[in-house]
Parts: structure tokens; C-alpha cells; sequence
């Protein structure tokens, strides 16, 4: 109890805590709008990412970062005209960009960089674009929020069932507090928690024949796929001594820091719905 009382006092979790309630407030006030708006901060928020990351490597002012920044301006700038026929002609002129830049000016940047620059528009840009595109799907007022739901859910669920089943644990190295219980409790969990939610809204998703069957396996996926994500993120911070991508966000850190399962969660849900509507 007092070890309680300890951390509910501390000002690192009333910090945390102040800026987890004024996130959630902007996501439901962004997600709720959405258009232009969302759409606005969709690109904020990319290119926020994006700066991390490639800070990460020491691009982040560099003509192979302006190179990747401008790709990713030029993919949303695509979306928001869609025109996505036109996304493949210009990833290959920023790898030819990109590798202009890596030969003229040799050997002032390593492959990695360059390889960088290019991963950081699909890391980061592309796959945290789908937020928008689920939300602009036919229903996706009320689809989005499967995104939110999956990833923070997941988070939960596995935190509670690997402290109460946990043992075995299947990234020792990057999280020696991940095991496979709360892996496997986190995707289930975030399963169920989307035919909660669709027993309560699934009246109103039209488009979708079982709403509670397609809610659940989306976050299921989702939050299955999520936990990769926020390894994935580990890794390259381990990997280049780094503690946080950044301090944008009080207690959370950067945007990758709070982002990270997100970027995997929002493409899961997209494709998933998107088989569903096949199907």
C-alpha cells in the first residue's frame, strides 16, 4: 500500500497521467472530426516520427532526411488526392534521390542512413497513414476507434495475464517483462474487448455482415501484431544506445515512444475489415 501511495504520488506518474488524459481528449476530439483535421494532424505526426527516428541515425537535418521528409509529404499529399496509382513512381524517385545523394557525397553516410531514410517512410508515414484511411472507410466514424481499442487494449490485457500466468518469456533481451501468456492474454484480451464494443455500436456499422465476428478477429490481429510493433521500436533504440525517441510528450516521451504499437494496429484493422467487406 505504501509502495502505492508512493508511485500515485510521484511526479513522474502525475506527469504521465496529466498528458495520458489530454491525449486521449485530443484522439477523441481528431478522431471524431475527422476530415482535414485529422488529416492535418495525421501529417504532423508523421513527420514528428519521422524526425525521430532519423535522429536516431544522425539524418535528421541532412539533405537524406529533407529527401525522406518530402517523400512522406508527397505520399500524403497523394492519399489526400487519391491518387495512389502514383506512390510507387515516387518511392522509386526517392530511392534514385536518396542514392544521388549516398554517391556525390561519398563516404560521408553509411548504408545504414540511406536505408533509413527510405524504411522511415513506410515505418512511419505509410503504416501510421491507415488511422486516416480506417476512418474514411464507409462506417470508419465508428471502425477507427478499433485501432485505439486494440492497441491500448492489448496493452492491458497482457500486463494483467502476464502477472498473474506469466513464465515463460519470448523476448528475454528486448522486454524481460513480456512472457508468452501475456501475448497471447493481450490478443484475446483486445479480441474480446472489440465484441464488447461492437454489442454496444454494431448496429451502426452498416457495411459490416457480423459485426461482432469482424470486430473481434481485427483486434485480436491487431493486438497480436501490435506487441511486435512496440518490440520493433525497442529494437532500434537498443540497437543505437537510445533511451526514448524523444521527450515531445511529458512521461511518455517521443512519438514513437507512445506510438509504436499503433503504427501496427491501424493497417491490421484496415486489412482485416477490408477481407471482411471481400468476404
Amino acid at each position: 500500500m505504501e509502495r502505492l501511495k508512493e508511485i500515485l504520488g510521484s511526479r513522474k506518474f502525475q506527469t504521465r497521467l496529466l498528458s495520458g488524459i489530454i491525449m486521449v481528449a485530443l484522439a477523441v476530439l481528431l478522431i471524431s472530426r475527422g476530415g482535414i483535421l485529422l488529416f492535418a494532424t495525421m501529417i504532423l505526426i508523421s513527420m514528428c516520427g519521422l524526425f525521430e527516428l532519423y535522429r536516431v541515425v544522425k539524418i535528421e537535418s541532412e539533405p537524406l532526411g529533407i529527401i525522406g521528409y518530402l517523400g512522406g509529404l508527397i505520399y500524403y499529399g497523394l492519399m489526400w488526392n487519391n491518387e495512389g496509382r502514383y506512390s510507387m513512381p515516387v518511392m522509386i524517385g526517392v530511392v534514385m534521390a536518396l542514392l544521388a545523394v549516398f554517391v556525390f557525397t561519398y563516404p560521408r553516410y553509411r548504408t545504414e542512413q540511406v536505408s533509413v531514410s527510405l524504411f522511415g517512410i513506410f515505418y512511419v508515414v505509410v503504416m501510421f497513414s491507415y488511422i486516416y484511411r480506417v476512418r474514411v472507410m464507409p462506417d470508419g466514424f465508428w471502425l477507427v476507434w478499433l485501432v485505439v481499442i486494440s492497441s491500448w487494449g492489448c496493452d492491458t490485457c497482457a500486463y494483467v495475464v502476464g502477472m498473474l500466468f506469466g513464465k515463460r518469456h519470448f523476448a528475454p533481451i528486448l522486454s524481460p517483462k513480456k512472457t508468452v501468456a501475456g501475448a497471447i492474454g493481450g490478443a484475446i484480451g483486445a479480441g474480446l474487448l472489440g465484441v464488447i464494443y461492437a454489442s454496444f455500436f454494431g448496429a451502426q456499422m452498416e457495411e459490416i455482415a457480423n459485426p461482432q465476428i469482424a470486430c473481434f478477429f481485427a483486434c485480436a490481429a491487431a493486438g497480436a501484431i501490435s506487441q511486435i510493433g512496440d518490440l520493433a521500436a525497442s529494437a532500434i533504440k537498443r540497437d543505437h544506445d537510445v533511451k526514448d525517441y524523444g521527450n515531445l510528450i511529458p512521461g511518455h516521451g517521443g512519438i514513437l515512444d507512445r506510438f509504436d504499437s499503433m503504427l501496427f494496429t491501424a493497417p491490421a484493422i484496415y486489412f482485416v475489415l477490408f477481407l471482411d467487406k471481400l468476404f
